[in-house]
């Protein structure tokens, strides 16, 4: 019953991974990371992450979705279906990745993995000290202009967010990711997200600038037609390479 405009906000979902890829290239370029770092050295000692073949994961193999992870932790026991990430810790996303065995070698296939690129934002905000949600407001949203993206909603946000709903056409709830939120939690408007579109078909001559355009250079090629760069896909169609993330 209300109408939709330019500020309305939806679930942006894993567009979300677009953004951690440019928080990733930011802190490459800043040198508080490097893309080789094995993601190991972010997390506490104690936590077990899994290699193969000799190879850990790094930072640039859960961006480039080539880490071997699988796309879900197995471990993920929601209390509510319909918000099932809502009460997924932190201690069993560590309790997963120390008993969990890779297939593959770290760098060797593609496969999309919505817990890694989670891990990553996790990784990445415990390097800043600062949740993950800060960090991607300071080092993209603001210097964009987006004051109408966010993970936590204050109300006037929760007055414009818009409802989703199941195939039957019911109202479903917001789903809350804050263990995995550098996989998909981010809300936008239209006007944020054209402004996000904007910077990335344009980078501006910033550091943001360069970060984006590090993010959207190809860095692992799947076949002819498909190519990763830091959690954007790379498409070649008709000879024009077109670059998205969906959500």
């Amino acid at each position: 019953g209300t109408p939709v405009d330019a500020h309305t906000l939806f679930e942006i979902g894993s567009i979300t991974k677009a953004f951690t890829g440019i928080v990733l290239a930011d802190m490459v370029l800043r040198g508080d990371v490097r893309l080789d770092q094995p993601v190991a050295e972010l997390l506490p000692a104690r936590v077990r992450i899994p290699s193969h073949g000799g190879k850990q994961v790094t930072l640039g193999d859960l961006a480039s979705q080539v880490s071997g992870l699988p796309r879900l932790p197995s471990n993920m026991r929601p209390a509510d279906n319909a918000n099932p990430d809502a009460d997924y810790t932190v201690e069993q996303l560590y309790e997963f990745l120390s008993r969990h065995e890779l297939r593959r070698d770290p760098g060797a296939q593609y496969e999309y993995s919505n817990l890694g690129v989670g891990l990553l934002g996790h990784a990445l905000a415990l390097k800043a000290g600062k949740p993950y949600e800060q960090v991607v407001r300071e080092r993209v949203l603001a210097p964009l202009g987006m004051t109408r993206t966010a993970i936590a909603l204050d109300d006037g946000m929760r007055r414009r967010m818009s409802e989703g709903h199941d195939p039957s056409g019911r109202v479903v709830p917001l789903w809350d990711l804050p263990t995995l939120a550098g996989a998909g939690a981010l809300r936008s408007s239209l006007d944020d997200m054209m402004r996000f579109a904007t910077a990335v078909l344009e980078p501006p001559n910033t550091p943001l600038g360069r970060a984006i355009r590090m993010s959207v250079a190809p860095r692992f090629r799947v076949n002819e037609a498909l190519s990763l760069g830091l959690n954007w896909h790379r498409v070649i169609l008709g000879g024009d390479t077109v670059i998205f993330h969906n959500g």
